[in-house]
């Protein structure tokens, strides 16, 4: 393949473009948010993210390379098709459901980050257990999608892989360790108008293209392959729900989307972002769709691509499906614009996984549990310090790691299986316990992994119904086990919560055994704080010592809504929270 002086040129160009809209955001974020704090001005925007750049940014967060290049994928492969792209459906459900039940419960109490009420309610250490898993999903999803662009630029233009992974990310970990969520939101909006362009720009000159068959008649008659439409048989049918359930469900809890909604300047601002950009998702995976099917439709015997008389699938390179088609159905310049629109799909992602990364690190892990009187500076500087430190792991991981989606569909599993059922205990089910959700975490965990990963070439140790051994001799399940990993740790959570509180409250088990200090030390805690104990007239407020301030009540002030007390105070005398607040 020859050298594209002209795609180089582009390339260059595009990057420049969305550098400088990055630090003109980071400049922007300098001058309006003077004298607030800068730890939410980085996580959280400074609470006052608007309509149409909230929107965009939320919608370039799903619509990634993974999200393009996955559905186009999808709708190619002979055995799957249309029927089994799940992700545009699937995640625009998930922000639907994301909208309707989590994002109001989560803005209004003033969250910072998602493992925040983890840490309320569970304590910090399980707050940092719960860090695992969602830090191994952003990390190896950043990695995921760097390798992808690796690639996709070496279809269309010849230059070197490693170096256009490692310029990606520099260019991605430079704007977003400078603005932040300003950044990262502003770029969105550049990314998101760049795939939606360069997409739309290729589709036509693919399908006019002489090899390429109307995909109308190609979508329910066979001739180069099987009807792109797809279908579902009853021996799969299970393994679809199983898949469809990971992505509306699983899609909820990820820092990445909470970080949006908590941003919002309202609770219902967070949930209308949701519902936009649940649209947003439908609308920019219809010219991957369209994509996959010219590939499907295509015959490549009579392209430059086939001339040895294979085509992508016979390669072993259906993965790259929608980049080969615009190399090689699309005139060069139209390419070019393909690949700006690959290009920036995969740095709206890759900078909203490193960012959240940071943001929990930062927030949950370094000031929550080990240095909660830091100050605002100093926090800030870790969140830089991270932010270059999770960008730099992440693009090692995508030159290293030969496994990296493998690592990918694992961990997003965990996210579905484990943090999914401890939002739902934390939010909605009142009573839970650290006892239930270390339990909950266990049986979740070893459930999963006992299920197998063939793309890590694992086996499983329980064989569900179904199961059956692959061409790697590697055993697949049919049975939807990962649902039944995550509705397993939601009762166990409930069982054990409920268990241990039983057990300790009728004196089953002695108070001093209540080691991690979840139901009598946290009942008796809560009275004191509240200064119900002080009830005897034989006991005096003057003989009280002064008590210093525990950690708890450092804990639970980091956390506390002071918008919410305007609205509850039913004094007489207004207070100047609600004062200002009315102002």
């Amino acid at each position: 393949m020859a050298f594209h002086v002209a795609g180089l040129i582009a390339i260059i160009l595009f990057y420049l473009a969305i550098l400088f809209v990055g630090i003109w955001a980071a400049w922007k974020t300098k001058n309006s948010t003077s004298g607030e704090d800068p730890r939410e001005a980085i996580i959280v925007g400074g609470r006052d993210i608007g309509l149409l750049v909230g929107g965009f940014t939320m919608t370039a967060t799903w619509v990634g390379g993974g999200y393009i290049n996955g559905t186009a994928e999808a709708v190619y492969v002979p055995n799957y098709g249309l029927a089994w792209a799940q992700a545009p459906i699937g995640y625009s459900l998930s922000l639907v459901v994301g909208g309707l039940f989590f994002a109001k419960p989560m803005r209004s109490k003033g969250y910072v980050t998602m493992l925040d009420p983890f840490q309320q309610i569970y304590g910090k250490r399980m707050g940092g257990l719960l860090f695992i898993p969602a830090l191994m999903g952003e990390m190896f999803w950043a990695a995921a999608i760097l390798s992808a662009l690796g690639a996709t630029i070496s279809v269309i233009v010849d230059i070197n892989i490693h170096m256009a992974v490692i310029v990606s990310a520099l260019i991605a970990t430079l704007y977003t360790l400078v603005g932040g969520l300003y950044s990262v939101a502003y770029t969105d909006v550049v990314q998101l108008f760049c795939i939606f362009l360069g997409l739309w720009i290729s589709v036509p000159f693919a399908m006019l293209h002489p090899a390429v068959t109307d995909i109308g008649i190609t979508a329910v008659k066979k001739v180069y392959q099987k009807p792109w439409l797809g279908s579902i048989k009853s021996d799969d049918a299970w393994y679809w729900v199983d898949s469809f359930f990971l992505l509306v469900l699983g899609g909820i809890p990820w820092q990445a989307y909470f970080q949006r909604v908590l941003s919002a300047s309202s609770a219902t601002y967070a949930q209308v972002l949701s519902f936009l950009a649940a649209f947003g998702c439908l609308v920019m995976a219809i010219p991957s769709v369209l994509i996959g099917a010219v590939g499907a439709s295509t015959d490549w015997n009579k392209t430059e691509y086939g001339l040895d008389g294979r085509d992508p699938k016979d390669k072993k390179e259906a993965d790259m499906i929608l980049p080969i088609v615009l190399q090689y159905l699309c005139p060069e310049y139209i390419s070019f614009f393909g690949l700006g629109a690959v290009s920036a799909a995969v740095m709206s992602s890759a900078d909203s996984s490193i960012l959240s990364a940071s943001s929990m690190f930062a927030r949950n892990i370094y000031q929550l549990a080990f240095r909660q009187n830091a100050s605002e500076r100093e926090l800030t500087w870790v969140m830089r310090i991270t932010v270059f430190l999770f960008g730099a792991s992440a693009t090692a991981m995508a030159l290293l790691a030969k496994s990296v989606y493998g690592l990918w569909y694992l961990s997003s599993d965990l996210v579905y299986i484990i943090i999914f059922p401890q939002l739902l205990c934390v939010l909605f089910i009142k009573g839970t316990n650290t006892y239930g959700s270390i339990a909950g975490y266990v049986f979740g965990l070893l459930l999963r992994i006992s299920g197998g990963e063939p793309y890590l070439y694992l086996q499983p140790f329980i064989c569900y119904p179904g199961c059956y051994l692959n061409e790697d001799h590697i055993y697949v399940q049919r049975f939807p086990f990962k649902m039944l990993s995550m509705l397993s740790s939601f009762l166990a959570n409930i069982a054990f919560s409920y268990l241990a509180k039983y057990l300790f409250e009728s004196g089953s088990l002695p108070p001093k055994v209540d080691f991690l200090e979840a139901v009598i030390a946290k009942h008796s805690k809560e009275n004191m704080d509240k200064a119900t104990l002080v009830k005897s007239d034989n006991i005096n407020l003057s003989e009280l010592a002064s008590v210093k301030p525990r950690q708890s009540v450092t804990l639970n002030s980091a956390f506390t809504n002071k918008e919410a007390f305007s609205g509850s105070s039913q004094s007489s005398s207004p207070s100047p929270i609600a004062e200002n607040h009315e102002l």
